[in-house]
């Protein structure tokens, strides 16, 4: 029997029996809702009895009617009774993030991640929210990242001669290396501001793998780092038969037919771009693709939309992470995890992303330690790989208080925690291409997720 049915027939027992038997109601209801059938038979009874039982029922017979009903408990209650208080706080947060997602994207026109970013720029211009550390490492201010995205569009408007066809929502797509991350991500927001789709490619890919990125994102204008010339080459003749523009993102072009945008980028504008240019887009918008791993054939598109991409920048919020966090993440852009979780998240919820340009087993302690880093992201065999350095003195010694991620064993799990200390691990699972995810979010190790006493689940048949 489902659980809202259960509820309505506890409500009629209440009212049923009367206010002096409530108590008796309640205990037998509870049995009732851990699933035992025989307490389905005496709610039964009891409200035939009702009008036998009301009249000369008196309120100490009905307590201790309650005290036998909850004497007959199991001694461990069940696993799925334990979780309760975690169920109800996660289905309140996902509630609440939900209807403030849903709110944001009903306006016309949605408030999306940029109408927070641009609003973050001009109330705290000087804040930091990211902090590079590949090379000339600095820190990266709201005023800057939002003055790289407008140069941005003014040099793509005047490197196309319009931006007619950005505009009208033609996606775009980069293929760059961690060491034009900084770049990349003011070019990124500048086609956000546009509304504009955008494609992050996956650096390594080349031949058809890469043209079949390209194409299958449906870009008309592809920027690429300098050091990918050969990546690009490749495939050129191909991606200029399909009226595909190409620039390096560098101050010159070593290949005929293919743009420079860094001279454009240096002279243009830090003018505000106006609002109403991303009028057009809804909540189901695209607004990334991100592609899979291509270990099952092409590399394919998974389109992440403007509501979608706000549900996982929440998970952030979701964990517990606040505007005081500062993030650490050594995830490539191209990934769910390093982009939007990480920077996006950071952006959307005021905290600071400590960028690293790739993952160093060696230096991953010693970068958290000097940025005070409270809140690491892993995928796969991040963890592993911290496990298996050698020992020291000072493993213990930081200021994490939180791991999110993915993929992690039970086995790496324990030897994590044992060795550097009690650490939240909140770990999920799901892909960016599917439409369903699991958080473990009581933290029970090894688990994917769990059956909560708030949900019953029936098989039919029998498994494979």
């Amino acid at each position: 029997m489902g659980i809202w049915l259960r509820l309505a027939f506890l409500l009629l027992l209440l009212l049923g029996l009367g206010q002096s038997a409530w108590p008796a109601a309640v205990a037998l209801a509870l049995r009732w809702l851990l699933g035992d059938s025989i307490f389905c038979v005496l709610l039964g009874l009891a409200m035939l009895a009702r009008p036998w039982l009301y009249p000369w029922m008196p309120n100490w017979l009905s307590l201790v009617a309650a005290a036998l009903m909850l004497a007959v408990l199991p001694a461990r209650p069940p696993p799925g009774l334990r979780w309760l208080p975690a169920d109800l706080a996660y289905v309140f947060g996902i509630l609440h993030l939900g209807l403030n997602i849903k709110a944001r994207m009903s306006r016309r026109p949605p408030n999306t991640f940029v109408d927070t970013f641009e609003r973050r720029a001009q109330a705290q211009p000087d804040r930091a929210p990211l902090v590079w550390k590949g090379p000339g490492g600095r820190s990266v201010t709201f005023r800057e990242l939002d003055e790289r995205a407008c140069q941005a569009v003014w040099a793509l408007k005047a490197e196309l001669g319009s931006l007619t066809g950005l505009l009208a929502g033609e996606p775009a797509a980069l293929l760059v290396l961690p060491s034009q991350t900084i770049l990349a991500l003011g070019l990124w927001l500048g086609l956000a501001k546009l509304g504009c789709p955008v494609a992050w490619i996956n650096p390594h890919a080349r031949g058809a793998p890469l043209l079949h990125s390209v194409l299958s994102s449906g870009a008309q204008l592809l920027v690429v780092d300098p050091d990918l010339q050969e990546n690009l080459e490749e495939v050129l003749p191909k991606l200029q038969a399909e009226n595909i523009r190409c620039f390096y993102l560098s101050h010159s072009s070593p290949t005929p037919g293919v743009g420079a945008l860094g001279a454009a980028l240096d002279v243009a504008p830090t003018d505000p771009v106006p609002a109403d240019l991303r009028a057009r887009i809804t909540s189901k918008s695209p607004a990334l693709f991100i592609y899979t791993s291509g270990t099952t054939g092409l590399p394919k598109p998974a389109i992440v939309t403007q509501e979608r991409l706000l549900q996982i920048c929440k998970m952030l919020s979701l964990g517990g992470v606040t505007a005081d966090d500062v993030v650490y993440t050594v995830l490539p852009l191209y990934h769910v995890m390093g982009l939007i979780l990480g920077i996006l998240g950071c952006l959307e919820l005021g905290a600071t992303c400590v960028l690293a340009p790739k993952f160093s087993a060696s230096c991953f302690w010693d970068d958290c330690r000097q940025h005070g880093v409270t809140v690491i992201l892993y995928v796969g065999e991040v963890l592993r790989y911290l496990c298996n350095t050698p020992q020291r003195p000072e493993d213990r010694t930081h200021t994490i208080r939180l791991a999110m991620g993915n993929g992690l064993r039970a086995d790496v799990w324990e030897s994590f925690q044992q060795r550097f200390g009690p650490i939240r691990i909140l770990e999920t699972y799901g892909s960016t291409e599917g439409n369903i995810g699991f958080v473990n979010y009581p933290g029970r190790c090894g688990a994917l997720g769990k059956m909560s006493c708030l949900l019953r689940v029936g098989w039919v048949g029998q498994w494979p």
